[in-house]
Formats: C-alpha cells, structure tokens, sequence
C-alpha cells in the first residue's frame, strides 16, 4: 500500500491481490490525502490532510434486493415502518404521526431554493418496500440502491452482514479514487468530451428535468463510469450515510497527520436552537440524483451534509466498509499507518 499524499493526482494505486472478505467488495489502499475543499460549502473548510488504514469498501451502494434478503432473514423493520413516538416530536402536526418517510415532488415552476418544503414532502406509507408512497412499489428496482433507510436501518443492515459504515474520511478517500484535489471523482471536469460521469438532476430544479420521465429517480447501481478505484456511484445517484457524527466546523493545522479520524460523539452534532435540536445528525455524504449545479452542488468526494439519525428519504442509501482496524480519534494511532511509514510530523509529536 502507499502512503504518498493522494494530492498529488497520481492515478489510484492497484491494491494487492487479497481475498474479499464479501461478494462485491473492493481492497482501498490506506495512504493520507488532503481531506475537504476551499472552494466551494464552508462545512467543506479547511483542507487539511488525513491518514486512513487500508479497507474493503462495497463496490457499490446496498441495492433493494440485498436489502430485501437482509429484510427475510431477520424480520427487521425499518424505521420508516415504526409508529412514532409523539414525545420525540412535539411541535409536528399529529396527522402526520404515521410511519412514512420523506419524498420528493417536483415543483410545478421555479422555487425558491431556502425553502426545502416546497419540494419535500413527509409521506405516510413511504418507505423502502414503497419508495413513492403507498401505491407505489420496489419491483423492478433490484438492482437500485435501497433508500428510506435511516441511520439505525444501514447500522442494522451492516451488523447483519458483518461490516461497518465508513467513517467520513474512508468514504472520501475512497472516493477520490487516486485522484486527490480533483472536483469530482473523475477529474475536474463536469462533462469530460461531454460523457455523463454520475445521475445527477439535469435541467433546472427542482422543476425542470432535461430527463425522459422513465429515467429520472434513481438508477441501476453501476450505470455510470467506476471512479480509479473501481467504485460505482460515488458520486450522484444516492446520498450514503456514514458512521460520522456532523459538525460543522472540521478541525485543522496541528503538528500530527490524523489517522483514522472519526467523529463518535452525538453530542458533538447537536445544533441548539433548530428544530430536532435533540436528534444527532450523521454526516451523509456523495449527492444524489437531486443534486443539480443551480442548487446542492454536492456530487463531489469532499461535500458533506448532517442529516438527523431518524430522518429516511427518496434520495438516501449506504454502503459498508470490512477493515483490519477500529477507527480511531484524531492523532491516537489507530492501527498500524499505511505501508509501514510513519504520516507527516507523527515522529516528532507523538513522543513529546
């Protein structure tokens, strides 16, 4: 494995023939890369460089019928399937205290993009089996990733299967695929010679889709070019929940390179003041088929967003990771570093 720094746009490292620990799995060499972006979200700030062990990573999102099988070997009930607890929701409306999850309807004309409601909608009945709402149905979509999954289903559904969620940094670095600094997954291009690299709105939204109406939505896992790593859908097509509580604020500067750093407090994630100021968020990260350049600019590795642990929507999946190491805090080691080699300023810090 190497540990040069990924900014550097050499192209992704070939990891070493290894047995996957799972069907469809890809070996991600560890190494450090420069982790965030200046250029475009502030919760994107600062850019500062991080350490990751090496891991296997789903070579693509958890799809409907992987979802279905985890569903009629163990009897689980998602979260968008539960009767909710009125305590935990006290200022919502009591009509729509009924198990669902949150849909999207396109608007009929443009809209005034601060106002997310105008194109979301809670749906009673919505939920993994019935993606659109009741009526609506999961057949013919084996192969799309499976949404209306929350937090705590995609935990479930990992702890099943015998894996984890990536933390933030894993799932960036596996993103880049090699390619560190670069805007997308696959260069800086948006179009390069005009190929579409990822499902991502095209047109104007959250009204106008350039898109045959058979085509919008989600879209088969593996559609779209693999990035250097040989990853699908790392970018558009779904969100993907990690293991990572949201903060805003990324920490910086330092004298060590983090390794394996993680975000494991709830508390850290709460935002007084907002509503649901009492639900933690996880960072979700990779834009979806929502995501368009006149809004969320967010199909990119480093873009990030906190999204409530209870929350499941039409636009949300995972995918899961199997490493040799737990994930640590910032600068606490974490397992052995890639190849053998100390990170940048490791040796002088960690002893004093």
């Amino acid at each position: 494995m190497s540990d040069t720094l990924a900014g550097s746009r050499a192209p992704a490292e070939k990891a070493p023939a290894e047995k996957a620990p799972a069907k469809n799995m890809t070996r991600v060499p560890g190494g450090r890369f420069q982790m965030g972006s200046a250029d475009f979200y502030p919760e994107e700030r600062p850019v500062r460089t991080v350490a990751v062990d090496g891991f296997w990573i789903d070579t693509r999102p958890v799809t409907v019928a992987e979802f279905r099988r985890f569903v009629a070997a163990t009897g689980y009930v998602t979260v968008a399937e539960r009767p909710l607890d009125p305590a935990q929701y006290p200022d919502a409306d009591p009509a729509l205290l009924s198990p669902g999850s949150l849909v999207f309807f396109p608007t009929s004309g443009p809209a005034d993009l601060r106002d997310v409601s105008q194109w979301w909608r809670y749906t009673p009945g919505a939920n993994w089996r019935h993606p659109a709402g009741p009526g609506s149905t999961a057949g013919g979509l084996d192969r799309h990733p499976v949404t209306h999954v929350a937090a705590e289903d995609a935990d479930a559904y990992a702890a099943w299967a015998g894996k984890e969620l990536p933390t933030e940094a894993e799932w960036e670095f596996a993103a880049r695929g090699g390619l560190g600094g670069a805007t997308f997954t696959w260069g800086d291009d948006p179009e390069p010679r005009g190929r579409i690299m990822a499902n991502t709105w095209r047109g104007e939204f959250p009204w106008r889709s350039v898109k045959p109406p058979g085509k919008r939505g989600t879209t088969p896992v593996g559609s779209f070019p693999p990035n250097g790593y040989g990853l699908f859908d790392m970018a558009g097509n779904v969100w993907e929940w990690t293991s990572d509580y949201f903060v805003a604020g990324q920490p910086g500067g330092g004298c060590c390179v983090p390794r394996n750093p993680r975000v494991a407090s709830p508390e850290a994630s709460l935002v007084t003041g907002e509503p649901g100021a009492h639900i933690p968020r996880r960072v979700i990260k990779g834009g979806s088929h929502l995501c368009a350049p006149n809004y969320c600019l967010r199909y990119r590795p480093a873009a990030r967003q906190g999204e409530a642990v209870d929350t499941s929507t039409a636009h949300l999946g995972f995918r899961c990771v199997v490493r040799a190491f737990p994930p640590s805090g910032p600068g606490d080691g974490g397992g052995p570093p890639p190849d053998g080699q100390p990170t940048r300023g490791e040796a002088g810090c960690a002893r004093s």
